[in-house]
């Protein structure tokens, strides 16, 4: 049934002012922040609370229509791609932190909440919650759960997955139900596990209880220039083999290191060939010895300068510059892709290598910057929509995810599969593994409503992709509008 027939049970489920039905009002849902790819949803519903988002998915699995849980828009991958004949149910309305428990380390949060507002929360007791993507300002936990990301500090902390004790979900059928509980150790199958980062597949969040970390006693960041990338991706091997585990460990090449200057000037050296930002956290009297030795590999490996951030406002500089990276390219190019391959720490150099020989054979440019400590690389694909290079940027993009498959790694370490590595799963699993996903998928969702044509690959995502809008030459005439 055509969504747009169900208004008035929509409008009994999530209000009058939830349910969005303006051509105009749609486009504002018609991608996430891989803009490359465009629906236009029949109807956005904007419920208030858990019960009205139970209330409006039981009118979709009553009619057979399928449905988008959307938070922020946030993710790169086309995870909150709409469907044409399906409604965007967006989370943006539960924001409330229902409480924060400093006794147990724990808060029950709403799926709307940002993500630097739960730290915001926490901090007047000593606490945070430790996962930081780079759009920790403005991506919601609901999506941080549906994709599992985890941000610059994942390589000592972790990922989403590791800070959540519980969920309240809300299955295909409207059903209501927890996944998880107080303790650490359940029983039985690890459902909580299977849910997060199932990218929105299973069901649609409603309440997350996270876990909080009290805040390290001590913090030193430095930053240490390099000729190549090579020489700063082998420092990175060096550092981990020597049994230190930084909190962070990043990377950013001549062309993120050149835009983010250009949007923050966060204090990076422009010229050279890489940065690499190393943060070190504990205890007083194990960082600074394992400062020193840092600090020794890098000149070991050929560092140019290194400079340590000397006060709590330097560090966030360089913060700001490195979490600015993605919205800084925008300043040296009009469009570009963003990928999130995985490759072993070994593989770092040769993998920056290959890229580097893609993009060259491509004739585009492609800016690095990534969690150089576990080898998550976020490679952005420069390219130019009005010059006609979408399609073979697009193509280079996928020829670097499917690289690191190649070089013992994997398509997505953070921002997930979504509509835009669907295809290239069987580069990296087999079909009974991609069968068994399905089955493990169904069982949630026999009827496949939640977030169809995602993660999987399919003749209609694969041999139909969405792609960019291109207007008819008749509203390029002026002469038809667009709904």
């Amino acid at each position: 049934m055509q969504p747009r027939l169900l208004h008035t049970e929509f409008v009994e489920a999530v209000g009058a002012d939830g349910v969005l039905d303006d051509p105009t009002q749609l486009r504002a849902y018609e991608c996430d922040g891989l803009t490359g790819y465009r629906v236009v949803p029949s109807l956005v519903l904007l419920p208030r609370t858990p019960e009205a988002v139970a209330a409006a998915v039981r009118v979709c699995a009553r009619a057979g229509v399928a449905f988008v849980a959307r938070g922020a828009g946030t993710g790169l991958s086309g995870g909150a791609l709409p469907v044409a004949d399906g409604v965007v149910i967006s989370l943006q309305r539960l924001r409330s932190i229902v409480e924060v428990d400093p006794v147990n380390r724990r808060a029950v949060v709403e799926p709307g909440v940002t993500n630097l507002d739960i730290s915001r929360a926490a901090a007047p007791y000593g606490l945070y919650f430790a996962p930081d993507p780079s759009s920790q300002q403005v991506c919601t936990i609901g999506g941080n759960v549906a994709e599992n990301s985890g941000g610059a500090h994942c390589l000592k902390y972790g990922f989403t997955v590791h800070h959540v004790h519980a969920l309240e979900v809300v299955l295909a059928d409207g059903t209501v139900t927890t996944l998880g509980g107080d303790s650490d150790h359940l029983a039985g199958y690890d459902l909580l596990g299977a849910f997060i980062g199932s990218e929105g597949t299973l069901g649609v969040v409603t309440s997350i209880t996270v876990r909080l970390l009290r805040r390290p006693a001590a913090v030193q960041t430095l930053v240490a220039d390099f000729d190549t990338v090579e020489a700063a991706g082998e420092t990175v091997t060096a550092i981990i083999a020597a049994g230190i585990v930084p909190a962070a460990v990043e990377m950013m090449d001549t062309l993120a290191i050149e835009a983010v200057e250009a949007a923050v000037a966060a204090g990076y050296t422009r010229g050279v060939a890489a940065a690499l930002i190393v943060e070190l956290d504990g205890p007083a009297g194990e960082v600074e010895p394992q400062l020193a030795e840092v600090e020794r590999l890098c000149h070991a490996h050929g560092t140019t300068a290194v400079r340590l951030a000397a006060s709590p406002e330097e560090r966030a500089a360089v913060w700001t510059g490195r979490k600015a990276a993605f919205a800084a390219v925008g300043r040296i190019s009009p469009d570009y892709f963003v990928q999130d391959g995985v490759v072993p720490r070994t593989r770092l150099a040769e993998a920056l290598g290959r890229i580097r020989a893609l993009a060259d054979a491509a004739g585009l440019r492609v800016a690095n910057v990534f969690h150089a400590g576990d080898g998550n690389l976020h490679p952005l694909v420069l390219y130019s929509e009005a010059r006609g290079e979408h399609d073979r940027a697009e193509r280079l993009s996928t020829a670097i995810a499917e690289l690191c498959v190649e070089l013992g790694g994997s398509l997505s370490g953070e921002h997930g599969i979504g509509a835009d590595k669907a295809c290239s799963m069987p580069r990296q699993f087999g079909e009974d593994d991609l069968a068994t996903m399905q089955r493990l998928r169904a069982a949630f969702d026999p009827a496949g409503l939640c977030n169809p044509g995602k993660i999987f690959p399919t003749p209609r995502l694969c041999g139909e992709r969405p792609g960019p809008y291109r207007p008819h030459p008749l509203e390029a005439a002026g002469l038809i509008e667009r709904t």
